[in-house]
């Protein structure tokens, strides 16, 4: 059995956990939408026609805010086509995924849809084949009370109140040649500067996000940051970071280490964004919107052949995931939360079917993906300051990342709880914690383990199915019994360890 040691120390606060870590992102793609949040004449439909199977397990995810409507779909969107009476409104091609939209969902039906969900909606606007006036037109239809001729058709389209959007994406991946009007950094760095000042003149309030690398892959990266930041760093907030992994040719352990890249991810580019204010002479700082991360296993989408069809909602991108995703998608929870004092916000992408920890049937069940649970443990969870831990553990080799620690850990805590999350990538030890919480107890008493809970599966391919929903799931931890402060984790598992005062 391997052992590790690890101290809690409440003056290792990193920053205050911050609520929209825990976003998620809705896209006009595959079933997402069309089957996914909405399905008239499902068993569990509203009188809008969205299903409350879906409403229900959303809200039980505990996401925050949501990103809509894409993603890459929004750099072909005309937003637009998506409001006023359905029957007027268009079918269109969509070139980024090759399907037909039938616009029966838009702006107005997604916020209202955001609204029964409890989510702050996060739009992004179209900078692919449309520019700043078309944004500046979104805006004054979303957040002006009345008496313009687009707040006014808001009004008569049924939405009284203005929609209050208050963070913005500018763009989408514009540094990727898949995009819609991809540019260069310098390009886009003009477009997105010149939008976002028109935008402020309309609502100088707004967080605008820029649009960083699609990847740390990208033979960009870095030098894509630097250009558009000095384009637009009085201009924006935040700027973005995306990034999906998959395991690669059976390199389990690596795959399981992915969240060192995301680390590097997140270091680099707030490096790069600090340098940058450091050369303008300016003290602001820019942080990061992590508004696209997950498990993906995009070499399938990458194999596949083209389509030759345009169908509405066709099942695209639906990866069934299993314990070995959920734990090495817990770890990437973990780098966010260790980030916090830089990561402003994070969208999971995305929420239902498509690359999602929520799958439907058309017409039938709802259920939760293996990475579902450590998702909804962490955001139920970390409450309070999050604290910076760095386990004293073994280290095991990986191809892509050299040596990495064999345990991968955050703590967060308020005045009542604190709570460590905890991933073991060992593919074969079960691991032995040993927890310091030293200074929690000064002054108020011994420490103790009050309560554990564990996801793994003595098969690290297990999946969870519409038949067998509950194959994967968080369970009671129960061996820190004999010694309060011990704990066995076993291999490939992802854990929420709960300390109080005896």
């Amino acid at each position: 059995m391997l052992q590790a040691q690890l101290t809690i120390d409440p003056a290792h606060r990193v920053a205050p956990v911050r609520r929209r870590t825990f976003g998620t992102f809705v896209e006009h793609l595959g079933r997402c939408v069309y089957t996914g949040i909405y399905e008239p004449g499902h068993p569990t439909v509203d009188e809008e026609g969205f299903r409350g199977d879906v409403l229900a397990l959303t809200r039980e995810l505990g996401v925050t805010t949501v990103r809509y409507p894409g993603g890459n779909f929004v750099s072909g969107y005309r937003w637009e086509d998506g409001v006023g009476p359905r029957e007027r409104r268009p079918r269109r091609l969509d070139l980024a995924w090759h399907s037909t939209e039938t616009n029966e969902i838009g702006l107005d039906e997604f916020v209202r849809w955001s609204r029964l969900a409890g989510l702050e909606p996060m739009m992004a606007v179209n900078l692919g084949t449309r520019g700043v006036q078309e944004a500046v037109d979104l805006l004054e239809y979303c957040n002006i009370p009345s008496g313009t001729a687009l707040s006014d058709l808001r009004i008569a389209n049924g939405a009284k109140e203005p929609h209050d959007i208050r963070m913005w994406c500018l763009g989408n991946e514009m540094d990727g040649p898949w995009q819609i009007g991809h540019k260069t950094a310098r390009e886009y760095g003009r477009l997105a500067a010149e939008t976002a000042r028109a935008m402020r003149m309309v609502d100088p309030g707004l967080e605008l996000v820029a649009c960083g690398s699609s990847g740390s892959s990208m033979p960009t990266f870095g030098a894509w940051e630097a250009t558009v930041l000095e384009e637009t760093y009085d201009l924006v907030d935040h700027i973005s970071c995306h990034a999906y992994y998959e395991e690669k040719d059976g390199d389990l352990g690596g795959f399981l280490a992915c969240a060192t890249d995301m680390e590097h991810f997140i270091s680099t580019v707030v490096s790069t964004a600090d340098q940058v204010g450091a050369r303008l002479g300016s003290r602001k700082k820019i942080s990061v919107s992590f508004d696209e991360w997950n498990v993906w296993y995009m070499s399938r989408v990458q194999a596949a052949a083209p389509r030759q069809d345009w169908p509405v909602a066709p099942p695209l991108l639906e990866d069934h995931y299993h314990l070995a995703d959920a734990v090495a998608f817990g770890s990437l929870l973990i780098t966010l939360l260790r980030h916090s004092d830089r990561v402003a916000a994070a969208c999971l992408a995305q929420l239902v079917n498509v690359i999602a920890p929520i799958m439907t049937e058309p017409g039938g069940r709802a259920w939760r993906q293996t990475t579902f649970h450590p998702f909804a443990q962490a955001a139920r969870h970390a409450k309070g300051d999050v604290v910076r831990v760095e386990p004293v553990c073994p280290t095991y080799g990986t191809a892509e990342f050299g040596e990495v620690p064999v345990l991968h850990a955050v703590a967060t805590q308020d005045d009542a709880d604190t709570t460590l999350f905890v991933v073991n990538r060992s593919t074969a030890e079960p691991l032995e914690l040993e927890l310091d919480a030293g200074p929690l107890g000064a002054g108020g008493g011994a420490v103790r383990i009050a309560e554990a809970t564990t996801l793994t599966d003595e098969d690290m391919y297990a999946r969870n199915t519409a038949d067998d929903p509950d194959r994967v799931v968080p369970r009671p931890n129960t061996s820190h019994r004999s010694d309060p402060l011990r704990i066995v984790l076993p291999p490939v598992s992802w854990n929420v360890i709960r300390l109080s005062r005896a």
